[in-house]
């Protein structure tokens, strides 16, 4: 990567701060663009989910490794629950999609509790020996009794397919059936999975993040308190994908020493560690057994570490400096926080990052853990918290005595409830997938890249005014 005229300001820059310039192509087309990543952790698009408890969960880490991306589990999840988590993720089917299951029996009100944690909002009515009735949705439920049963408002006319039928072949079977969503059975006609139109296409565009054994991809962090080796002992025993050492103030001697305790134990899948912002606590994470940087101080939605204390640093200066240290060594950074549209992702990567941490942005959908909530004038929302948040900390701190408790709770660098909309128009982490990475295949071939590691080669950035942004954004409305 390369700047204008080849002159870096001397300033720090965020991504508000920057753009990318168009360079000769001869990529004839986004999807000639290959997103995968070098860094080892076998995604093949740029988008790690961050550790976040309002955002990581089952549900995410399932929807997003099946698009190739990879969900980090938030350090406070019991060991136990890791496990329970990471077996239930690697045994979903890597194209269709896990459904949710009731009975002709079970009443409206139960389907919608239910329909709101799917962004097709459909349940799947199955009998006895969960062989397909057919499906009830949040239409089929308005103006019926709450405690009416499903098996008299159930629509028995949803497509049923093989499980084994291609993605290409469900989807023209829908588009020909005028339905939104296959149910697939197995050979003893079981249901086994769910599938719209729209799925059926990305399983053709996305290749899912899997492993060895083709199970989906799955990462969990650990804090850099107490037994550090035992926890990652157990981590790594629930069958983890990727282990990230993780803590706000990444380069300290507690982090050094978690990760040489990490090393330990000897972990054959890659460990990333953080947060730093600096080409120096790079290095030495790097140096104390890291694979992967995690940068970024200030910069998410949830936190105010730059409110409170002054320390932090503009995003896409810290990812260009550490990313330039992890290369020397042949290692790599992800960038974390600060990604609010596409193009920040996008810039992220032209940086030298391998791929880009999202949090607060993908609580708004569906898939996040928390419940859907609708505001005062019927708006869809999910709360979302940081995780130095006086939320968090009450969470994370349940064992201490209520003394520890309450002096940890005066101290907080977080917001502890946020309403975080969902997007009418994008409502599933799958949407924001779908409009993130085609700004990222457009900008390689705005650059002329097939890869990401030519975007990075090939990127030219200039400097703009704020008032240079502000023209860059669309104005839907009219001026």
């Amino acid at each position: 990567m390369q700047f204008l005229d080849g002159q870096r300001p001397p300033h720090d820059l965020t991504y508000d701060d920057v753009f990318l310039l168009p360079n000769r192509s001869a990529v004839e087309s986004r999807f000639d663009v290959d997103l995968s990543t070098v860094d080892g952790t076998g995604t093949s698009i740029p988008i790690v989910v961050a550790n976040m408890t309002a955002v990581a969960g089952r549900r995410m880490a399932e929807t997003v490794a099946r698009r190739g991306g990879l969900v980090v589990l938030p350090q406070d999840v019991d060991p136990v629950a890791v496990a329970d988590i990471t077996t239930w993720v690697k045994d979903r089917d890597p194209v269709w999609d896990t459904p949710l299951v009731l009975t002709p029996g079970d009443a409206v009100a139960d389907a919608l509790n239910l329909v709101g944690k799917r962004a097709h909002g459909a349940v799947v009515v199955v009998d006895a020996n969960g062989k397909p009735v057919g499906i009830v949705d949040e239409a089929a439920c308005t103006g019926v009794d709450r405690f009416a049963r499903l098996g008299e408002v159930v629509d028995t006319a949803a497509l049923t397919v093989a499980i084994a039928t291609p993605p290409r072949e469900v989807f023209d079977r829908l588009h020909e059936h005028g339905g939104r969503l296959a149910l697939g059975v197995d050979d003893e006609g079981r249901l086994a999975g769910v599938l719209t139109q729209v799925g059926a296409l990305r399983a053709g565009i996305y290749r899912p993040a899997t492993d060895a054994e083709g199970r989906l991809r799955v990462g969990a962090a650990i804090g850099v308190n107490g037994d550090v080796a035992a926890k990652a002992e157990a981590v790594l025993g629930a069958g983890v994908d990727v282990l990230v050492v993780d803590t706000a103030h990444g380069h300290q001697e507690k982090m050094l020493a978690a990760l040489k305790a990490v090393r330990s134990v000897s972990p054959t899948v890659p460990v990333v560690a953080g947060n730093v912002v600096t080409a120096e606590g790079t290095r030495d994470l790097i140096e104390a057994g890291a694979d992967v940087v995690k940068v970024g101080v200030g910069p998410g939605a949830m936190c105010t570490t730059r409110m409170m204390t002054g320390v932090g640093r503009p995003q896409l200066s810290a990812v260009l400096d550490c990313a330039a240290a992890a290369r020397e060594l042949g290692k790599h950074v992800w960038a974390d926080g600060g990604v609010r549209h596409p193009r920040d992702v996008a810039l992220a990567l032209a940086a030298g990052a391998s791929a880009a941490m999202v949090g607060s942005w993908f609580a708004g959908t569906h898939e996040s853990p928390g419940d859907l909530r609708y505001d005062e004038h019927g708006r869809p929302y999910k709360e979302s918290f940081g995780m130095a948040s006086k939320r968090a900390v009450g969470a994370r701190t349940r064992a201490d005595n209520s003394y520890e408790r309450a002096r940890k709770a005066l101290y907080e660098e977080g917001i502890s409830s946020s309403r975080m909309a969902l997007d009418p128009a994008r409502p599933g982490v799958e949407d924001l997938l779908d409009s993130i990475t085609a700004g990222v295949r457009s900008a390689c071939t705005y650059a002329g890249a097939r890869t990401l590691e030519e975007f990075h080669e090939r990127a030219v950035l200039g400097v703009q005014s704020a008032a240079g942004f502000a023209e860059g954004r669309p104005l839907p409305a009219g001026w």
